[in-house]
């Protein structure tokens, strides 16, 4: 007999590997500084936290979610022990659809609240804004509260309502990780499919971690509906950086 490893333990732990895999190729990429939104200098310097701290917390996060992971395909899985079946590709489709648009809609609003709620905020969701310059692994730098209420909770959700198999939930939560550590990158680079299929992109989460768009960009990590159908949508400009690289610059349509 062959040894497999079962769906449930590949969607929880597969994503976990593609966000640490991903986040390095950006490290890498991270030395080209004519595709920066921000300097290196600025990174190193306008960060309120160090590196190895964002490394443990988002490795704590992830802990958790493995964990909850683990216990909801349990709760979920067929009683016979048996392997639930992806449907047909066009229900597959509609269930990363579905995923998406709950994820997004949880998000949103959570996010939203704990900018609006100032206790939230000042002890929980601005341990995540302590990266002024945001870059790829610290996407998940979260409180475990925030972690575990926005990213945890939320996948969940998306999971349940969509009603995918954990083999779809493998391809799913991969995606997801790595359109959100995407959006973290810094990094504007020719040929990013991300960059042209989504508003809600590099740029555009850019300018939610600085200053005067703390109150805008509230959509992760797909679209842009709720920002714009509840007015918290607030447009860019894609300028170049004197000293090389590109700014995201807020413009009033």
């Amino acid at each position: 007999m062959g040894f497999t490893i079962s769906d449930d333990l590949l969607g929880t732990f597969v994503p976990i590997f593609v966000y640490w895999f991903y986040s390095g190729i950006y490290v890498l990429l991270g030395f080209f500084e004519n595709y920066r939104l921000h300097s290196k200098k600025d990174e190193d310097e306008k960060n309120l936290v160090s590196k190895s701290t964002v490394v443990r917390g988002v490795l704590f996060q992830q802990f958790i979610q493995a964990i909850v992971a683990i216990i909801l395909f349990k709760v979920t899985g067929n009683d016979d022990g048996s392997v639930a079946v992806p449907k047909s590709w066009p229900v597959v489709v509609l269930q990363f659809l579905t995923a998406m648009f709950v994820l997004d809609t949880w998000q949103y609003f959570a996010h939203r609240y704990m900018h609006h709620n100032k206790f939230l905020f000042r002890h929980i969701h601005s341990q995540h804004h302590k990266l002024v310059v945001p870059y790829a692994f610290g996407a998940l730098y979260n409180h475990p509260v925030e972690g575990l209420l926005l990213d945890t909770v939320g996948g969940a959700l998306s999971f349940l309502v969509s009603g995918m198999t954990p083999r779809v939930s493998i391809f799913f939560f991969s995606f997801a990780t790595i359109k959100t550590v995407d959006d973290h990158c810094g990094l504007w680079l020719p040929g990013n499919l991300f960059h042209v299929l989504f508003r809600n992109n590099t740029a555009y989460h850019d300018v939610h971690h600085q200053l005067y768009g703390s109150k805008f960009n509230f959509s992760q990590p797909f679209f842009v509906i709720w920002d714009r159908i509840l007015g918290t949508y607030l447009p860019y400009s894609l300028e170049k950086r004197a000293g090389g690289g590109f700014e995201a610059r807020p413009k009033i349509e």
